[in-house]
């Protein structure tokens, strides 16, 4: 089957959305399939994308810039990947989570829409009601069951589609070996070493981690992530000795540090933004990093939120706490730094439901029988 994975983000970058983007990429052609992915140039240096991303298989990537034409940006790129589709050969399928460029194609092959929140501004929410109405549509795909539940009820149609399936596909990780290497940290020998790896927007909870740091000082408390501006931002915040910020990091070289932690932490907050503050997610997030803490069998930490219990549970994978009591976030640390039995047992569990439910090949093949109907004759 060849899929032509349709993405508005840049690849390589520092963004989730490169992460989540190649990691089904990868999948997809892990499965057989010839993927060749249109994205846009990519913002982070890198001489080799698939060696920044970690990726197994090296599928094609192929880049074409937005236009600076305001208003008519997105369209114009949209008809470009389009011309360059039918010169290339137009392929079996149409995958993504760029709305534009997918409708701009969707008369060409059957289409297979993702997206991860639910967009506020009008102008995505237009050319998502034509993507929906079109006859080659063949799946939506929920990054969340929140998430699905809102489009439902922003999108009545969606109840009345005979001729696309609805899928709610979490995010997911692969399974990592045991051994391997680990991050020599900076701090104090013999400390408890916390951990959280991720972007450092508003509501992703780095003001949480950073007042936790003030009440446990015997803790070491380390932050991997984060664009530089905003890691200067709570840089200059922070007063703690204890907190060290470790800046950005491929993802291909992440790995050393999750094995370094002894415990992590996803603080979500009640109101939690994408980069540059589009889009309030705290509703329907996946977030990539918790399915990454678990797939290492870390004890994790996370906020109590809805959309979180979906896949998490209080004492089976994980401890909960809410999202903004930092005594309660305190004394879950003191817990499991006192009971290693169940630091251990947590982190366990965790990572027996990531390798049963949660791989990028699992994800993969939950969508596949869309992509496998679409090669059936007529399905065009």
């Amino acid at each position: 089957m060849r899929i032509a994975y349709l993405h508005s983000g840049s690849i390589p970058s520092v963004y989730a959305n490169g992460v989540h983007v190649m990691r089904m990429c990868d999948a997809l052609t892990d499965a057989g399939h010839e993927v060749v992915l249109h994205a846009l140039a990519g913002t982070a240096p890198a001489d080799d994308i698939h060696a920044y991303y970690g990726t197994r298989n090296r599928f094609e990537v192929r880049t074409l810039a937005h236009p600076a034409v305001p208003g008519l940006g997105r369209w114009i790129r949209a008809w470009r990947v389009r011309a360059e589709l039918r010169r290339r050969g137009v392929p079996d399928l149409l995958y993504g989570r760029d709305p534009y460029t997918l409708l701009a194609c969707s008369d060409l092959a059957p289409v297979a829409y993702e997206t991860h929140l639910l967009w506020p501004r009008w102008g995505v929410r237009a050319v998502e009601r034509l993507l929906l109405r079109r006859r080659n549509l063949r799946r939506v795909v929920f990054v969340s069951q929140a998430l699905a539940d809102d489009y439902r009820a922003a999108f009545p149609e969606l109840t009345a589609l005979r001729h696309a399936d609805l899928v709610t596909a979490h995010d997911c990780a692969d399974p990592v070996p045991a051994d391997g290497s680990v991050a020599p940290l900076p701090g104090r020998e013999g400390a408890l070493r916390i951990g959280y790896i991720g972007h450092l927007y508003p509501g992703r909870g780095t003001d949480v981690i950073l007042e936790l740091a003030e009440h446990l000082p015997d803790a070491d408390f380390h932050l991997v992530g984060g664009t530089a501006t905003d890691r200067a931002h709570w840089q200059g915040r922070c007063r703690q000795p204890n907190v060290y910020f470790h800046g950005h990091h491929p993802p291909a070289e992440i790995a050393p540090y999750y094995r370094a932690f002894d415990i992590v932490l996803a603080p979500y907050q009640r109101r939690a933004y994408c980069v540059g503050g589009v889009g309030e997610i705290s509703r329907w997030v996946s977030p990539m990093k918790l399915f990454e803490y678990m797939s290492f069998g870390k004890a994790v930490i996370a906020s109590d939120l809805p959309v979180l219990r979906e896949v998490l549970a209080d004492g089976v994978n994980c401890l909960l706490c809410p999202p903004d009591s930092v005594a309660d976030w305190a004394k879950a640390v003191k817990r499991l730094a006192e009971d290693t039995a169940l630091r251990t047992a947590l982190g366990a569990e965790a990572r027996r439901q990531l390798t049963e439910r949660y791989t990028w090949r699992a994800r993969a093949d939950r969508i596949l029988p869309a992509v496998q109907a679409a090669a059936e004759p007529g399905s065009r």
